[in-house]
């Protein structure tokens, strides 16, 4: 019995160390195999960004408005005749993406010579002043501070702060919602106040909205709410004064009630007459 003890504790000593060995080995193929195909990516890789082959002819820039392509591959850092797989597509798209103009950028590898770029650029909408004035694109956010280059044909909001700002940067409430909403039906075509005539939105949080438009000088009382009604109201106010009832202008149509509509019309200041005595 004791013999049969001692050869059975002596072969599984030995099936130990064999299963130890044949682990070693596994170990050593695995990091040997890990190194070999390591050292061959490597070298793939050096003779993909070095070939000739994939070097840039062409890099191709789509979705341009304000921003030149000769800008866009400038902002880029990608100069003719890289190889394409040494550019990072990841990189260079945060370099695009933080010139101030530009909502969105896709850069993208065409086989076997080309780079292609497209760019979604910010629409402004607006210009806000906040003691500082900014541009705001057309989802009502601010993307840059205005500068003299920038266009200034826009419609300027006043009466807003910096302290209406979410901790997102982004406006959340009724007076810039209200905002918001006059400057959507002003780029609806056939609008009666488009954008282009709409000079001053200005935001009183009591009373609402009033509208500076075509002259600049004519105000136009909007209070909350309701604006598609009232700009259908206003056109027909318009359209009565170009018939010629009654007066031919007018400095302010205060439309908050739409039961009563109140219509201030130019004061024509009449020459003074010298009469003199007979």
């Amino acid at each position: 019995m004791r013999q049969n003890y001692y050869k059975n504790s002596l072969a599984k000593r030995r099936a130990k160390v064999i299963q130890r060995i044949i682990a070693c080995f596994k170990m050593m193929a695995a990091v040997s195999l890990v190194t070999a195909m390591s050292i061959i990516f490597i070298f793939g890789y050096d003779l993909l960004t070095q070939c000739d082959y994939f070097r840039a002819n062409s890099i191709i820039v789509n979705g341009t408005n304000r921003l030149s392509k000769n800008q866009i591959i400038k902002r880029t850092g990608i100069d003719a005749g890289i190889n394409i797989f040494s550019v990072n597509l990841s990189a260079t798209r945060k370099r695009l993406l933080a010139h101030p103009w530009i909502a969105d950028a896709e850069v993208r590898r065409e086989l076997p010579d080309g780079i292609n770029i497209r760019i979604k650029e910010h629409k402004p909408l607006a210009i806000i002043d906040l003691g500082r004035k900014f541009l705001i694109n057309d989802h009502g956010e601010i993307f840059k501070e205005l500068a003299a280059s920038d266009p200034g044909n826009l419609p300027v909001i006043i009466g807003l702060e910096f302290s209406d700002l979410d901790v997102s940067g982004k406006f959340r409430n009724i007076p810039f919602n209200a905002v918001m909403d006059v400057l959507r039906l002003g780029q609806k075509e056939g609008s009666i106040i488009p954008n282009r005539l709409l000079k001053v939105i200005r935001v009183d949080r009591e009373i609402g909205i009033t509208l500076y438009a075509f002259n600049g000088i004519k105000a136009i009382k909007l209070g909350y709410n309701n604006y598609p009604d009232k700009y259908e109201r206003l056109k027909n106010v318009l359209f009565y004064m170009e018939k010629g009832h009654s007066f031919l202008d007018f400095d302010t149509v205060d439309l908050n009630n739409l039961d009563r509509i109140v219509v201030n019309p130019v004061r024509i200041e009449l020459p003074a007459m010298d009469y003199k005595e007979a």
